[in-house]
Order: structure tokens, then sequence, then C-alpha cells
């Protein structure tokens, strides 16, 4: 059955559709835009201006590249008009590096008068000539000589001060002459409309008078930070009112740059305060900084044309009901009569550059949340006890959470925008978000304390986490309690996973930390613990969503082992919560009902936790290390009978987790006896057995290779226990077995292959009493291992056996070749040194001449052996 989304969650899903359609419909334009451009190149190729081609380097037509003829076909790696910028680039930098010497070097030998003549004279040139530039249409010199002119300047107010004002402060000087150029600068720019320097010169220039003014004042760092919010609100203005779009693109990241070191500084001194009253100084310059990006967020909101003041602030949609914008706050795409965005011409409505306003907006919003909770919650965090600064900043961010409608089921505020209210939602989610993370530290310490227990098992040693010695308990759970109610009335509010997962974590971390707040006994902490395992594994094997199941199995695990190691303090703990968690994972992987990850992590969990009860119950009576295996191989055995056998309402998928683990215990148990030979043989037997019984079921046949692997090692180690170094004695038992499972297989499966069932039995023993006869220096061994490997050879030829006849054959032949090596060095000793180099090369002559005929019979006998079976 299809889930209906509540009306919220919808409309945040419509919204973010339109958002995407949006972005598809501004790419698409700009798509268009360019193509128009290059149709117009194509009619028009005379640009005033470069303009940038998706295939730099493309043929330039038969009048060759840039329109030069007599130029086709040439490659052109710079273009004329950039040529022309770097040429007049260069040649202003220059012509400012000469005035800077004129100015500061070389005019000692002038009177003032002819001084400020000269100087003043070519500033004003400079200013003066692109007027003149302009109406000829040389844009590019104009910028060029413009720039000078703003250079010559600079250089004039330096000139003022070192020769008419030395004694004047030069803090208070600079910012004084960077206020007037800032001035001078702008309204030259505003005059010559066609110039694009000054207005972003004037610009950067502003951000220094206030900063400035305000160190030479001698004010504290709060004063200067106030500066810097007061230049913030002028770059905001210039942002709104500046004639150009590089200014103001220019000022809106200025104000952001210098706000946001203004509200760093103000949140550094709120955080510093020691009392109340401190902090109020911060707080104020904090809630400005706030009120200027909330303001500024209202301001980029887009406002369709002919809606009234009153829409724009309830955000009211193109059709004036209220919320039609949805949290997006754009109004619906494709409506007829809709404009483009105010302030942005040519810009058609509902494209990226709305989607843009929004999203800025938004994080405007955000800012302003931020500012506004970290003013109040210094004043807050001040007036509390220490430890407790979480909770300070928390309590005012539930607010935000308010009005953004996050934690409440009715209609959100609506004198507040869509993507005002989405703004302070996520400042207050944020603050939420890093209060509960403040709070990990003390769950960790909780978890991990427990682990000082074993240093002294059943000693009665408590850790120091249970009691109260931890760094403000109580605020900590008062956070996580917090945090995790609010994200579960947001789950309620708009259904998603995350806030669940988040709810369910931290709510149970909560949970786990109250003993530490109340010190109670050991006891009942461990009760307790076991019981939030209890809820936590319920909780995992009944949520509806795996959003909230996977946290609660976490939970349940982390929560599991710590009070595992808790409970080893005292000897009756340990029985009662090792057997209490056993019998939970138990009844966990066989419920019918949860989840089929859940269910086979239970079953692996339930065989871990019998494991630790078995060795709990072997230390308590003090039992030898085979005892002890004995004991865990029970545990085993057990797990390879309910396996086998399980209950009727037992999910199918715990069988593989439980024979995992089983497999695990049993492999424990050999690493219990390692060190005692024959009781790791006993052991290795025993697991044989169980390896062997579980093989019989037909699900699981291929055990039976791991049962037969295990007798052999069992009767290696007793052997080797036993003192025991002939070869055969552990190569016989593994080649007879084999063979009879190779005859068996032929017997069923005549075509099967002889190297497949007889060649791993015969090597098992041939190769290695052949190694070990090359080394005994008696005769039993030669000889007997040459009568076997002669019978061998005598059955594989009258079977026609490749295997038997080939592995025969060799050993039998390496065999008599050690018994005859003696006679052979004595016979080679007594040739001759001249007879061996000339036998060699007779043999290679004869090999020569022969060697067609030579191939010929070995491709014969590689077909006679592949023949046989």
């Amino acid at each position: 059955m299809e889930r209906i989304p509540p009306p919220a969650e919808e409309l945040a899903l419509i919204d973010q559709e339109l958002v995407r359609l949006d972005a598809r419909r501004a790419q698409l334009l700009a798509r268009r835009a360019w193509l128009v451009s290059v149709l117009h190149q194509a009619v028009a190729p005379q640009q005033p201006f470069p303009t940038w081609s998706p295939r730099p380097g493309a043929a330039a037509g038969p009048a060759g590249a840039a329109g030069v003829p007599g130029a086709a076909g040439a490659a052109r790696e710079v273009s004329g008009p950039s040529a022309q910028n770097v040429l007049l680039a260069l040649g202003a930098v220059l012509l400012a590096v000469a005035a800077f010497a004129f100015t500061v070097v070389s005019w000692g030998s002038m009177g003032i008068g002819g001084r400020a003549a000269v100087l003043g004279a070519v500033t004003a040139a400079a200013l003066a000539a692109p007027v003149v530039l302009l109406r000829r249409g040389l844009r590019s010199t104009a910028e060029s000589v413009a720039a000078l002119g703003m250079a010559l300047t600079v250089l004039d107010a330096y000139a003022l001060y070192a020769v008419a004002l030395p004694d004047t402060d030069g803090t208070a000087y600079a910012a004084g002459s960077a206020g007037v150029l800032s001035v001078l600068w702008a309204g030259y720019g505003s005059v010559l409309r066609g110039l694009r320097l000054p207005l972003p010169a004037a610009v950067l220039t502003a951000q220094l008078p206030l900063p400035l003014a305000a160190i030479a004042a001698g004010a504290a760092p709060l004063g200067v930070a106030w500066a810097l919010l007061g230049t913030a609100v002028l770059d905001a203005v210039a942002a709104l009112r500046a004639p150009g779009r590089p200014a103001r693109v220019l000022a809106a990241a200025c104000g952001v740059a210098v706000g946001g070191w203004a509200l760093f500084a103000g949140l550094v001194f709120s955080a510093s305060a020691a009392a109340p009253a401190s902090a109020v100084a911060p707080g104020a310059l904090l809630l400005a900084g706030a009120a200027l990006a909330l303001a500024a967020a209202f301001r980029a909101i887009p406002r369709p044309a002919g809606s009234g003041a009153a829409d724009a602030v309830a955000g009211r949609g193109a059709f004036g009901a209220p919320g039609g914008e949805g949290p997006t706050g754009l109004a619906a795409p494709g409506v007829p009569g809709v404009p483009g965005v105010p302030g942005v011409p040519g810009v058609p409505a509902g494209n990226g550059a709305e989607a843009g306003r929004v999203q800025g907006a938004a994080a405007l919003a955000v800012v302003a949340g931020l500012a506004a909770v970290a003013a109040l919650g210094g004043v807050v965090r001040a007036a509390l006890p220490e430890g407790w600064v979480a909770v300070a900043y928390l309590l005012c961010a539930v607010p935000l959470l308010g009005l953004g409608g996050l934690v409440r089921s009715t209609a959100p505020v609506p004198v507040l925008p869509a993507p005002v209210r989405r703004g302070l939602a996520g400042a207050g989610a944020g603050v939420a978000a890093l209060a509960g993370v403040s709070a990990l530290p003390a769950v960790l310490v909780a978890l991990l304390s427990p682990v000082e227990v074993l240093g002294g098992i059943w000693e009665g040693r408590v850790p120091s986490a249970t009691g109260a010695g931890w760094t403000a308990p109580t605020a900590a759970a008062v956070v996580l309690f917090a945090v995790a109610g609010l994200a579960a009335r947001l789950f309620r509010v708009s259904g998603r996973s995350e806030a669940a997962t988040a709810a369910v974590a931290l709510g149970w971390a909560g949970l786990f930390l109250l003993p530490g707040v109340g010190a109670l006994p050991h006891p009942v902490v461990l009760a307790w613990h076991v019981l939030l395992t209890v809820a936590a594994t319920g909780l995992a094997l009944r949520a509806p969503g795996a959003r909230a199941a996977v946290p609660a199995a976490a939970c349940a695990l982390a929560g599991a082992l710590s009070v595992s190691l808790l409970a080893l303090a005292g000897r009756p703990g340990t029985f009662a919560v090792l057997g209490a968690l056993a019998v939970l994972f138990t009844a966990a992987a066989f419920d019918a009902r949860g989840p089929r990850w859940a269910v086979r992590t239970a079953a692996g969990l339930s065989v871990g936790w019998a494991v630790a009860l078995a060795l709990a119950v072997a230390r308590a009576l003090d039992l030898e290390p085979l005892s002890r295996a004995l004991l865990v191989l029970a545990v085993s055995a057990v797990v390879a009978l309910v396996a086998a056998r399980p209950v009727a309402r037992a999910p199918r998928p715990a069988r593989v987790p439980f024979e995992a683990a089983g497999a695990g215990a049993a492999a424990l148990a050999v690493c219990l006896v390692l060190p005692d030979l024959p009781a790791l043989a006993l052991v290795l037997g025993l697991c044989g057995v169980l390896a062997a019984g579980t093989a019989v079921r037909p699900d699981r046949r291929p055990v039976g290779y791991a049962a037969a692997v295990l007798f052999v090692l069992a009767a290696w180690v007793r052997l080797a226990a036993s003192g025991v170094t002939v070869p055969e004695a552990y190569t016989l038992p593994v080649t007879v077995p084999a063979l009879v499972v190779g005859l068996l297989r032929r017997r069923r499966d005549p075509e099967a292959s002889s190297w497949t069932a007889y060649g791993p039995g015969l090597a098992a023993t041939l190769v290695p009493s052949l190694v070990a006869a090359w080394s005994d220096p008696h005769w039993p061994r030669p000889l007997l291992l040459g009568l076997g490997a002669l019978a061998v050879t005598l059955a594989g030829a009258r079977r026609r056996l490749g295997a038997p006849l080939v592995l025969g054959g060799g050993v039998l032949v390496l065999d008599a070749l050690h018994e005859l090596a003696p006679y052979v060095v004595q016979v080679v000793d007594a040739l001759p040194r001249w007879l061996p180099p000339a036998l060699a090369g007779a043999l290679l002559l004869v090999v020569g001449a022969t060697y067609e005929k030579r191939l010929r019979d070995a491709r014969r006998l590689r077909g006679a052996l592949s023949r046989m079976r």
C-alpha cells in the first residue's frame, strides 16, 4: 500500500521539483543566448569586445583568421583583442611605476608648487582622457588610461600627506583618504558609465575607512568589529543601489566577508564572556548582524510583479494564496504575465537567477539565525554553571525550529517568507545537531569505562564512570533528551527518516547516561543497562523502517558489550548479565517477524554470549584448558543440533549465522588447547565429528571435506605428540581413505579422470616417501617404496589409468636412480675427464639428427597418456 505523505512533505517535494525545473530552464536559456551570440557573430563579425568561442582554433573561413587577408588556415595562439588588452595593461602598469618613482624619489629638485602642478596636471589629464577616448569608441584604451589616473590619485594622496600633512596620524589620514578616494571614484564611474573599473575599485576602497578610523581612534577590538559591521551595511546598500552589475556583485561579496569577520569576532567575545553583563555588548553586535542578514534575506527574495506589499511580506504566491510559493519562495514557472526579476533586466521569471536568489536568501537567513542564537545563548551560557553551554544555546535555538515549522504540525508563521523560514529552521537544526554532538564524549566515556574492569575480573572493581565523577553528565543527558525529542517531533511532522535515526540513537544515549547522573549502585546500573539492551533489541525487531531499526540494533550491540564488561566486576553479576543477554539474543534469533538482517545478527550474537557464559563457568570452576575447550565445544555442538533441527517457528535465515558462529566457537576451542598436543588432537577429532555430523545433511555435503581435514589433522597431532617421525605414518591415513573415495567415485562416474580420483591419494604417500628415501642411508624404505611404486605402475598399466602409471613409474625411476647413484659416481670417477663432454656432444648430435622422429614419438606418447583415464 503506497504511503500518502503529509501536506507539508508533499509541498516540499513539489517545491524541490520546481527548483529542478527552474535550473534546467536556466541552462537552456544560457545555451540559447550563446547560440544567438554565435549567429550574430556570423552576421556581423566586428565585435567591440573579445568573445569566447566554444571551439578555440576553429577555421576562420576563406578570409583567414580574424578577418585578416592571406591568413587562411594559419593557427593563431593569441587573438587581436587579447594582444591589445595585454599591451594596454602593460603600458598602464609601466606608467604607474614611473609616476610612483617620480613622486617618491625624483622630485627633490623641484619646488612645492612645481611638484604639485606637475602631478596634478598629469592626474587631471589621465582622468579627462577617457572622455575623448570613449567618444571615439576606444573603450579598452579608455579603461587603461582611467586605471592610470586612479593610481595617480593614490599618489596624490600620498604626496599631500608627505609634503603638507607630515605630522598627521597615518592611520587616521589613511582612513580619510580611502573614504575620499572611494567617493571620488564612485562619482567618476557614475559619470563615465562606459568605464567598468572605477565602481568596483570604489567598492574595494570603501572597505577601509571605518575599520581604519576605529583603529585610529583607539577603539577596543569590539569597536573594530562594530566598524566592520557598519562597513557591511554600506556594502549591502551598494549591492542594492550600485548602477553596474560587477559593482553590485563585488559589494555583496565584500559585505559577506566583512560581515562574517564581524560576526566571528562577536561570537568569540560572547563565548569568552565570564558574566552575563560581559556578554551583552557582543550579543548586541551579533543581534545587529542578525538583523542585517535578515533584512538582506528579505530583500533577496524575488517578488512577482503585481503582488502587493502585503503579499510580498506574507509570502503569498503569484495567485494570492498563502504559502503559494512553497518553501522555495518561487512563483509557479510558465505562468503567463509574470515579468522578470526586479532589478535584473532581461532575466525571465522562473529561471536560474530566481533560484539563485532564493538560495541566497535562505543562506542569509541561516546566518541570521545562527547569529541570534549566539547572541542570546552567550548571555544565557554565562548565567549557567560550567558544563551547561550546549543547553544554553539549545534553548535559544528551539524558537527558530518553531518559526520554521519543523516542530509544529500547524501552518508556519505567515509573516515570514518561505526561504526565510527554511533558513531559520536550518540554523536551529544545525545548533541542535551541534549540541547533540557535544554530548557524545560523555556517552563514549560511559561506554568505554567498563574496560577498566578487565584489570581485575571478579575483584569488585567498579569504574569511576558509574558514579558521579563525570563532567556534567546531567547536562549531557538533558541535551540528548532534548535533541532526541526535537528529532522525534520532526519525524512526526515531516516523516524524514534521518530524524527517526537521530531520535532513536540520541534517546538511547540519554537513557544510558542516567545511572551516572544519580550515582546508582552497581547492581542497579547493570539491571538498567540490560533493560536498555532489551528495549533496543525489541525496537530493532519491530521498528517499521530500517532508518530506526539499524540505529536501535547498533545501540543494542554497544550496550550489550558495555554491560558485559561492567558485569565482570562481580561473579553473580557476570552470570546474570551474560545469561540474560544470551537468552535475549537467542529469542531474537527465533523471531519470525523480525527483519532478516536483524535475525541473522541476533543468531551470531546469541552464540557469542553463550560462549562467554561457558568461559565464565569454566573460570568459576577453575577448569583446565582441555575442560574449557570441551565446554566451549559443547556450545558448538548444541548450535549444530539447533541448526540441523531448528524449532518449527525458527526463521530459515538464522541457520547460516548459527552455523558460522558455531564454527567460530569450535575454532576458539582449538585455540584454547594449542600448547597441549594430546588435548589438541582430541579437540580436533571432536571438531571433525561435528563437521561429519553436519555433512550428513543434504545441503551441507561440502562440509565433509572439512571433516576429513580435521580427522587427518587430529591423527597427525596425535602422532607428533607420541614422537612418531616416520612420514608414512602421517601419509597412509590420508592415502587409504582418499583411494577409497576415488574408487567409489569411479564406480559412480566411470568418466571421471584418474587424476581426480586417485592422484591426490597416491601423491600424498609416494611423494613424501620418495623425499625421505633420498635422504635415508638404509635399504628398507627404498626397497618398500620401489615395490609399492612398481605395484602402482603395474595396476595403472593393467587398468590403463594415467595417474597410477605416471606417478608410480616416476617414483620407481627416481627410486632406482637413488639406489644406483653410488655406482654411477664410481663409474664416472673411473672414466677419463674428456669422456663426459664427448658423450654429451654425441648425444646432442644424435638428438639433432633424429629431432623430427623424436617429436613424432613424443606426440604418440602424449596421446597414449591422454587416452588413459
